[in-house]
């Protein structure tokens, strides 16, 4: 999905501001789903917004920039809805860990201890709060199951990780690493 129909969709959760709809990708109900960047939010809300899909209130802060808080408006709202209308693209995995593990054969076997167990702290602690989440009776349906599908997806990879690690570190004798040193 791009960035516009992204921040339509937060925006179908309140007003926000750029900030806040970073934020919303970082540590909120998009977190585990997509990731956008400051560098693509601001030119994609200036976008929607000469396109009149979006408002912009200014708010003055002493001392700091003025805030904008976007809006949505009722193209807007159809805009994002003809966008959910159209196929989904397959899911992409981009995991900084497993473009890790597929040098594996050249990290020593308690180089892979460490970054595995690192992996499974972060891992952890996703379930954790993914958990308390699930928990929540009155969040709406839709979070409900996003959090509880975010949650499968973490303790499949947790389980994976575990199952398989010493197959890992085991195989890491180090023989390549000596040869590309």
């Amino acid at each position: 999905m791009d960035t516009k129909t992204l921040c339509l969709g937060v925006l179908t959760q309140g007003d926000a501001s750029g900030y806040e709809i970073k934020k919303a990708f970082e540590d909120g109900p998009f977190g585990h789903i997509q990731e956008i960047g400051f560098g693509s939010i601001y030119p994609a809300l200036a976008q929607l917004l000469r396109e009149e899909l979006v408002t912009v209130t200014q708010y003055t802060q002493e001392g700091r920039p003025d805030k904008k808080i976007y809006s949505l408006t009722s193209a807007g709202r159809l805009l994002l809805l003809d966008a959910l209308d159209e196929p989904t693209e397959p899911d992409k995995v981009r995991s900084d860990f497993l473009f890790r593990m597929m040098f594996a054969h050249l990290l020593s076997p308690s180089a892979l201890e460490v970054m595995i167990d690192d992996r499974m702290a972060v891992l952890n602690a996703a379930i954790a709060g993914l958990q308390q989440a699930a928990d929540d009776q009155f969040a709406p349906a839709s979070e409900t199951f996003i959090n509880g599908y975010a949650l499968a997806i973490y303790r499949a990879m947790a389980d994976y990780i575990e199952d398989n690690r010493y197959q890992l570190v085991g195989a890491s004798l180090m023989p390549e690493r000596a040869v590309a040193e």
